[in-house]
């Protein structure tokens, strides 16, 4: 689910032994893992994989997490109270699918508002123009423009996720 909405590289840094590691990276998928990790070590990883470029979403349930928390562009807590005070974002859930469907929203979010400008720009570029060379008089630009307005402010209250979407996510939701 996560590579679907657009996450190219999971890691998972854990305390535990690496043979529990290893068993859950491979159970769930995760490109690569890192095993008996103290709490300066996940600060670490985070640091340098900002400095080579990433954008590095971390996600911890621990005080332990709060240094690589803090450290992250994105702080993700679903635990310990402290931790909850250093991340960005908290999740109540025990599940992170809420953070696939966060995510699948703010992708959602991101294309209706660069439509909605693509829109705006073009059609207010179009009045003007219209306007300069006497086509549509200035009464007429005015309300095209209002009118524009008002249906682009309609379009942005529909569903960001198609109907089949929220209601699959409802029906995982109620069996968790």
């Amino acid at each position: 689910q996560l590579r679907a909405i657009g996450v190219t590289n999971t890691v998972m840094m854990t305390g535990d032994s690496d043979r529990t590691a290893a068993a859950i990276a491979r159970q769930v998928g995760i490109d690569q893992y890192f095993s008996e990790v103290l709490p300066e070590d996940k600060a670490e990883y985070v640091q340098k994989a900002k400095a080579e470029g990433h954008t590095v979403v971390m996600i911890g349930d621990g005080i332990n997490d709060s240094p690589a928390l803090s450290a992250a562009d994105v702080g993700i807590n679903s635990g310990a109270a402290i931790a909850r005070e250093i991340a960005d974002i908290t999740i109540k859930a025990d599940s992170l699918e809420e953070l696939v469907q966060l995510k699948s929203i703010a992708n959602a979010m991101q294309r209706r508002v660069a439509s909605n400008y693509r829109f705006v720009l073009s059609f207010n570029s179009a009045l003007i123009i219209l306007g300069a060379l006497g086509i549509l008089q200035p009464a007429t630009s005015a309300m095209l423009h209002n009118l524009s307005t008002i249906g682009i402010s309609l379009k942005s209250m529909t569903n960001l996720l198609p109907e089949k979407t929220q209601s699959q996510l409802q029906q995982e939701n109620t069996k968790a």
